[in-house]
Parts: structure tokens; sequence; C-alpha cells
């Protein structure tokens, strides 16, 4: 078995800590569009959109005015740092095409302390479809 260096055993035991807040959440985190749209309305939870550049269809959910989006495309995220709160327990719901990305970038606010993360499996654009619909209609 690899010796782990004292900051791996640090990342390692963020990351049990995050499954064990995890494991007292309906589905690990994974969330569907409507407890989304509910924890954007409710709690004010921030929404990450993550998807890729070459995948946005029309607009991005930042773009589209959904409250407290914000476009982090996946290559880039560590660019966007500092649009996370302060407040580490504030909702953060993070999004993309099919989840893959999402559930990248929730490992790494699980690592970095993040107490309610989740991610949206549904496809954002149906959310971006929703929000649009509600505030067009």
């Amino acid at each position: 078995m690899a010796k782990l260096t004292p900051f791996e055993q640090e990342v390692v035991e963020r990351f049990k800590e995050a499954i064990e807040l995890n494991k007292e959440k309906p589905g690990l985190g994974n969330i569907d569009i409507h407890k989304t749209r509910e924890l954007i309305k409710d709690a004010g939870a921030i929404l990450l959109d993550v998807t890729l550049p070459n995948l946005v269809e029309g607009e991005n959910a930042e773009e589209a005015g959904i409250p407290t989006a914000y476009y982090t495309p996946y290559p880039e995220f560590t660019e966007y740092l500092d649009i996370l709160p302060e407040d580490k327990t504030q909702p953060i719901v993070v999004a993309c095409r099919k989840a893959f990305f999402a559930n990248r970038v929730k490992g790494l606010l699980d690592v970095l302390g993040y107490k309610n993360v989740f991610v949206m499996a549904d496809d954002i654009k149906y959310l971006i479809e929703a929000h649009k619909a509600h505030t067009e209609g």
C-alpha cells in the first residue's frame, strides 16, 4: 500500500468527513431539478454551472438569469474560487450536462470543507428551460 504524505493524509481525512456528511443527504447529495430549484429559491443556494464551453446550448445558467448562478466551466474552475461563499455551510449546487464534471467539482468542494454541496443529476439545459418558462411565461 502506498505511503501517504501528511498532506495526502489530510485530504483523505477531509474526504472521509465529506462522505459522512453525504450519507445524511438523500441520494448522497445527488438531487433532481425540483430539489435544485427549491434550494435556489428557498435556501439561497449558489448554482455553479460547470458545463464545458463547447456543450453549452444557447445560454449558460448565468446568462439565462438564474438567480445566484455562476458559469464556472470545468476546465477553468480553479480560476473562479473567489466566488465561493466564505460561509462553508451555504448550500451549493453544481450542475452540467451529465453530472460527470459536476461530481468532480463537488469532490473538490467537499475536500475544501464545504458542507452542503449537491450535484444536480439532471441535465442543466432542463433547469435553464424551466427557469425561462417561469420567467417569460
